[in-house]
């Protein structure tokens, strides 16, 4: 059975909850020299007046919510409560942080009435531990949760912000000087750092906008991610280190999401001005992908792709030309040429090309001549040898 309170200890309970009233300004100073040893108060941009007054009014309102004689004190008080989560969301005040700040409430309450209760008071005082303490909870409870909808809110809209600059950026060919200031300023970036750029479309473009997502969804991760989407394509930037090392151009250097992600891929790209050029670049190579293609594709690696696109775009076709050469080599010649030419190319070296092939050095040789003969390349001169590249790209 529950203990039914004597209209004595009623009456004793009230007193002491006065007595808590009158001393507001004592809890609320206690309040404030406690939470203000908690580091991120004590940078915020919250002011020490501040914290002192919402400490005094939120002590006033868990004061009268212990009453419980004012018909809307609960609701005044959650009211309270949900106003001041939102505020230090706004504040920046870390989420640990504030719970650690809103626990102090509890205990400065306790420590008070523990000081101005007498010996006697102590059945009560057990009596009345829960009451006080669901009141306190319930206050901290509504606090976080109004902190946490507050964070959601200014990351949806920071979001939205910073979506609408970017937009703006890639809109133009070429960003004028205020436009990337502005769009610097909006991202927390350095519009003059060097930046890298991925763009993919269709299904690449769908896993490009999900790995984005999830990577900057992750709050540990200290590298931004910046999507844009356009015409089809899915474009995705960020910031590089300030001091790179020459492998940094490297795909080793792309977000883990990115790495084995097939697009077209800019690993370096001077300023925020020359990103919407350097999105037509991987837009470009993004088009040369090929179902085979498991990783980024950059200009390094596909700069035959590209002269060999363009070449075709011109009318010309130079594998096709290459074929209709070959094309009077009886039995098993076009293969063995064709075998010994790709080793040569990947090698630049007749004694390595004998070894992979395991044939004699001169036996090379004298494909590699007879290559010369029925195509006009030859392999020794650069120029031509690139010819054969781009073909075969």
């Amino acid at each position: 059975m529950h203990n039914v309170e004597s209209p004595a200890q009623q009456a004793r309970w009230s007193r002491l909850v006065d007595q808590l009233e009158e001393r507001l300004d004592e809890l609320a100073q206690a309040f404030t020299t406690k939470v203000r040893d908690i580091p991120e108060y004590g940078e915020s941009q919250v002011t020490v007046q501040e914290i002192r007054n919402t400490a005094r009014e939120t002590f006033r309102r868990l004061i009268r919510g212990l009453k419980g004689t004012h018909p809307d004190s609960r609701d005044g008080l959650l009211e309270f409560a949900s106003d001041l989560g939102a505020k230090r969301a706004q504040a920046g005040i870390p989420p640990e942080s504030l719970t650690t700040a809103v626990r102090l409430d509890f205990s400065i309450l306790w420590a008070e009435l523990l000081e101005i209760a007498s010996p006697e008071d102590a059945i009560l005082l057990a009596s009345r531990v829960d009451k006080v303490w669901g009141v306190v909870d319930e206050f901290a409870t509504r606090t976080h949760t109004s902190y946490l909808t507050e964070r959601v809110r200014m990351a949806q809209e920071e979001s939205s912000i910073q979506r609408e600059f970017v937009a703006r950026l890639f809109n133009q060919s070429t960003p004028s000087v205020e436009t990337s200031a502005q769009v610097a300023s909006a991202l927390g970036i350095n519009a003059d750092s060097r930046f890298a750029l991925v763009a993919a479309s269709g299904e690449p473009g769908a896993r490009l906008r999900t790995a984005v997502s999830r990577f900057t969804s992750n709050t540990t991760a200290r590298q931004k991610l910046f999507l844009h989407e356009s015409g089809g394509n899915t474009y995705a930037f960020w910031a590089l280190p300030a001091t790179r090392t020459r492998s940094a151009d490297s795909e080793d250097q792309l977000p883990p999401p990115l790495a084995d992600l097939p697009c077209g891929y800019v690993p370096e790209v001077l300023g925020l001005r020359a990103l919407p050029a350097a999105a037509r670049t991987a837009e470009s190579l993004a088009a040369l992908l090929r179902p085979r293609d498991t990783r980024p594709l950059s200009a390094d690696s596909a700069w035959p792709r590209l002269a060999r696109q363009a070449l075709q775009d011109s009318g010309m076709d130079l594998a096709a030309e290459i074929e209709e050469a070959l094309a009077e080599c009886r039995g098993g010649e076009r293969e063995r040429l064709l075998e010994t030419v790709r080793h040569y190319l990947s090698t630049g070296n007749i004694t390595v090309t004998s070894e992979q092939l395991f044939c004699h050095r001169n036996t090379i040789l004298n494909r590699l001549n007879r290559f010369e003969e029925l195509t006009g390349i030859d392999l020794a001169v650069p120029a031509k040898s690139a010819r054969l590249i781009v073909a075969w790209a």
